[in-house]
């Protein structure tokens, strides 16, 4: 199965794709809502660990507050031009990975 790979997220977008039939704006509009569960079945681990990192987020809960139990963290699955994309959502930003 394929492991889907950070693309880009929506702050480094290409303006000319932002607004483009099949680009930023129609993948996050027609999103559907999945698990972290879902999420981690399809996305590269280590890509999604480096993110975490980045984001301060800790290992282990015993630390502090990880991404897996932050509930402002949502995950989505997509498509952009035409292509099958997974995605979360932290601090209003789009991570995409495809």
């Amino acid at each position: 199965m394929k492991k889907y790979t950070f693309f880009n997220n929506c702050v480094h977008w290409d303006s000319l794709d932002v607004n483009r039939e099949g680009g930023l704006c129609d993948m996050i509009d027609q999103a559907i809502d999945i698990t972290r569960r879902t999420f981690l079945k399809h996305v590269d681990r280590q890509d999604l660990i480096e993110f975490e990192e980045m984001l301060s987020y800790e290992k282990h809960w015993k630390h502090g507050l990880t991404m897996a139990s932050d509930y402002y963290v949502t995950y989505h699955r997509s498509k952009l031009h035409g292509e099958r994309v997974y995605f979360f959502k932290h601090s209003a930003i789009e991570y995409v990975f495809r």
